[in-house]
């Protein structure tokens, strides 16, 4: 399946000779020409070359000329995220501590979905670029990676999933894809059988699409773990998937995707920590006290660090509080403040230095892209970022007005559904409209279901209530 394009739609741009992929530390030989430009050939883009990089993965699902010469491919991609709609929702969604529910005068404002993404970016372009990623190419990945988070994020991704499995179940990973490639309004062309506009979302390069695809399987294909809800695609993406994953190894990231998991994991573990404290959720001191330690080290070893001794947890947990920067108190003054910001760009830096080094060490100190090489993470920093999630899934999502919340969250994704299921195309936005009614007009019921999850997915946390608060009301 990976590695074998899909048969030929006809389209322009299925031509071309596929992507080289050089082994560890060796270049493609469009890597020896760093001015190389893939003009005059059919379906390649007509940016400047990217040193590292291939005319394949510069290639677009629709070729479409540059309005602007001169900017690289991957810069255009970067571009098209920044003015995409979709991100923009992602201010709409919360993070971990949901706005204005704290009673501390010094709560300042938590992240968003949308914060996230940026500092995650941040922290991905400079990790990528020190190991000679393109650092574009690595920003589009990390502001792409939680495009497809519905509504009450986790908590609405596995509520839209019970919802969907007439239709093939919800991912989000899987829809941040979808809406890459069909749902995002940027680019269309016409259906290869029927000469209808059809959408191809932003029409990222296929190293993009590639780089934000953190799982790279369909449902059941997980190459571990068949049983595990965790994908990268829906069946009806699947010719794009085929596309994208052109001469990739089956089920294998690319080495600018792991880059961009490692820069999530390392964003959103310290800064839900720093939130909880500016929240007042957290009070450091219970990180030396027993039995809280225990309760934090069993989070960590079911959900993030899967096997993990409680012993090896409780060095890493005292290596970070051993840190002259930890810290070990907050009482909201200004003071504290920075030093508790200090205290996120210490572990930030201690985190990606680890893998920088590590990699390094491992590959060398050449040009590392695509899938030249793997990112390595050694193991203490990984289990040191660990216990960092689960201290703040202790103290924050485990609260018990937190699973008040959650619950009535689930109940106003599954009203909302169950309203547009039985009302559609009532209730849909104009775009959904238009698309359940292609979907349907062949009585196509799991079609029109997808549409209506899309619909919701599409929402911000804020726009999902008050459209179930308005299908609630009798027409």
């Amino acid at each position: 399946m990976n590695g074998t394009p899909p048969p030929s739609t006809g389209r322009p741009g299925r031509t071309g000779q596929p992507g080289r992929i050089a082994p560890a530390g060796q270049p493609t030989p469009d890597d020896t020409t760093p001015d190389h430009t893939a003009q005059d050939r059919p379906g390649r883009a007509t940016e400047p070359g990217v040193p590292g990089y291939s005319g394949a993965d510069l290639e677009r699902w629709e070729p479409e000329p540059d309005k602007r010469p001169g900017r690289t491919a991957f810069q255009r991609d970067r571009a098209r995220l920044l003015h995409s709609a979709a991100l923009r929702r992602l201010a709409g969604k919360t993070q971990v501590v949901t706005p204005g529910v704290s009673g501390q005068a010094w709560d300042a404002s938590p992240r968003t979905r949308l914060t996230h993404s940026l500092e995650c970016a941040q922290v991905g372009r400079e990790l990528g670029a020190a190991l000679g990623c393109d650092p574009d190419l690595v920003e589009v990945a990390c502001l792409a990676h939680d495009l497809g988070h519905p509504p009450f994020g986790h908590n609405g991704e596995r509520a839209l999933n019970e919802i969907a499995q007439p239709c093939g179940g919800f991912e989000g990973n899987a829809q941040s894809l979808r809406l890459l490639t069909r749902i995002e309004p940027k680019r269309f062309r016409a259906d290869p059988e029927t000469g209808e506009p059809t959408s191809v979302g932003l029409n990222l390069t296929r190293a993009a699409l590639d780089a934000a695809t953190k799982y790279p399987w369909p449902r059941g294909g997980h190459p571990t773990d068949p049983a595990s809800p965790k994908c990268g695609v829906y069946a009806d993406d699947l010719p794009v998937f085929h596309w994208l994953r052109q001469d990739a190894p089956p089920t294998a990231t690319c080495f600018e995707a792991q880059v961009m998991d490692w820069s999530d994991d390392v964003a959103y573990s310290v800064h839900d920590v720093e939130d909880g404290l500016h929240a007042g959720h957290l009070d450091p001191a219970m990180l030396l006290a027993e039995p809280e330690r225990r309760e934090i080290f069993a989070v960590a070893a079911s959900r993030y660090a899967p096997g993990a001794d409680p012993a090896e947890l409780a060095e890493a947990l005292d290596r970070l509080l051993d840190q002259e920067w930890w810290p070990h108190g907050y009482d909201g003054s200004a003071l504290a403040q920075a030093r508790l910001k200090d205290a996120t760009s210490q572990l930030i830096g201690r985190f990606c230095q680890a893998a920088e080094e590590a990699t390094r060490a491992a590959y060398g100190t050449g040009r590392l892209t695509r899938y030249a090489a793997t990112l390595v993470v050694p193991g203490p920093v990984r289990l040191e970022c660990a216990v960092l999630k689960a201290v703040a899934d202790r103290y924050v999502m485990q609260r018990p007005d937190q699973e008040r919340l959650r619950a009535e969250q689930r109940v106003v994704i599954a009203e909302l559904a169950e309203a547009l299921i039985a009302r559609a195309p009532h209730g849909l936005d104009p775009q959904f409209r238009a698309l359940f009614a292609t979907a349907t007009s062949d009585g196509d019921d799991a079609a029109g279901l997808r549409v209506i999850v899309d619909q919701i997915a599409s929402l911000t946390d804020a726009s999902a209530r008050s459209l179930r608060a308005r299908l609630a009301t009798p027409r």
